[in-house]
C-alpha cells in the first residue's frame, strides 16, 4: 500500500486531519514520561490521523530516550501512519544509513527531511515503497523568511525549488510531500504549491489559522499537526478532550461536513 492511501484510509475512518506531535518534555509532564505517553497515545489514537514523534526530544535524554521511542512506537496502532520528525539532512553513504535507521530498523511511515542538500540528499529515501518524505518547504518559525521565502533572480523563491525537488521525485517508489507552516501559508504561496501531500504545523501554540486552507481546495492527503496543544492542554483539559476539539476545529476550517454522531 501507498504511504498517501493508508493516510486517506485513517483520515476517512477518522474523519481527522489532525496530526498529533508526540514531544515529550518533562518539564511539563507530571510522574513517569513513559506512562503519559502511552496514555496519551491511548486516548487519542481516536482522533489522530497520524502520530508524528519528534526525535529530538528522545534523543536528548540518550539510549534511555531512543527505548522509550521504540516502545512508543511498537504501541501505536499499525493501522495509524507515524510520521518521524527528524529533518535529516546528509549526502552519500550517511543519508543512506539514516533511510535504513528509520525505514528498516524503525519501520516508520514518514519522515521529514531538510533538502537543502539538494536531490542527491534525498535520493536515498526514494526507494522504498509504500513510504512517504516531506521536504521541508515554508516552515511556521520567523526565520522562513532569512530562506526560504527569499526571492531569487528569475522572480521564484527559494522554497520553489524545494517544490521542484518534489516533481523530480515523482514515480519513485516513495511519495513526496512538503512542509508548509500555517503561520505562513499565505494565499500567494499556496498558490504556488502542487496538490501534493502536506504537513502542516503551527496550529495551537503558533497560533496559525487553518482557515487559509480551506479555499485552496487540495485534494491530496493534508495533516494539520498540533503538539503542544494536544499534550499539554490549558484549563485541566485532557489530551483526549484537547485532541477531539482540534479535529473538530480543523474540520469546521476546511469546511468539512459534520461527523456523524
Amino acid at each position: 500500500m501507498r504511504y498517501t492511501e493508508k493516510l486517506a484510509r485513517r483520515i476517512a475512518v477518522t474523519g481527522s486531519n489532525l496530526c498529533i506531535g508526540l514531544d515529550p518534555r518533562p518539564d511539563l509532564i507530571q510522574g513517569s514520561v513513559r506512562d503519559f505517553l502511552l496514555r496519551v497515545v491511548e486516548e487519542t489514537a481516536p482522533y489522530a490521523a497520524c502520530f508524528k514523534p519528534n526525535i529530538a526530544y528522545f534523543e536528548a535524554t540518550g539510549s534511555a530516550g531512543i527505548a522509550l521511542f521504540e516502545e512508543i512506537r511498537a504501541a501505536i496502532p499499525v493501522e495509524i501512519p507515524l510520521l518521524l520528525d527528524a529533518k535529516r539532512s546528509d549526502i552519500g553513504e550517511t543519508q543512506q544509513y539514516y533511510a535504513k535507521a528509520f525505514f528498516e530498523t524503525w519501520n516508520v511511515d514518514a519522515v521529514t527531511l531538510n533538502p537543502f542538500l539538494g536531490f542527491d540528499s534525498i535520493e536515498p529515501f526514494l526507494d522504498f515503497p509504500g513510504r512517504g518524505l516531506y521536504l521541508l518547504a515554508v516552515t511556521s518559525n520567523a526565520g522562513a523568511a532569512d530562506i526560504e521565502m527569499q526571492r531569487l533572480a528569475d522572480g521564484r523563491q527559494v522554497f520553489e525549488l524545494v517544490l521542484d525537488l518534489a516533481r523530480r521525485a515523482a514515480g519513485r517508489p516513495a511519495e513526496v510531500g512538503l512542509v508548509l507552516g500555517l503561520t505562513n501559508a499565505a494565499a500567494e504561496v499556496l498558490g504556488k504549491i502542487d496538490d501534493l501531500p502536506l504537513l502542516v504545523p503551527g496550529l495551537g501554540a503558533q497560533g496559525g489559522d487553518v482557515a487559509a486552507l480551506a479555499a485552496s481546495n487540495r485534494q491530496a492527503p493534508l495533516l494539520i499537526n498540533v503538539s503542544r496543544g494536544v499534550l499539554y492542554p490549558a484549563g485541566g483539559q485532557s489530551p483526549a478532550a484537547a485532541a477531539a476539539g482540534y479535529r473538530q476545529q480543523i474540520r469546521e476550517a476546511l469546511r468539512r461536513p459534520p461527523l456523524e454522531p
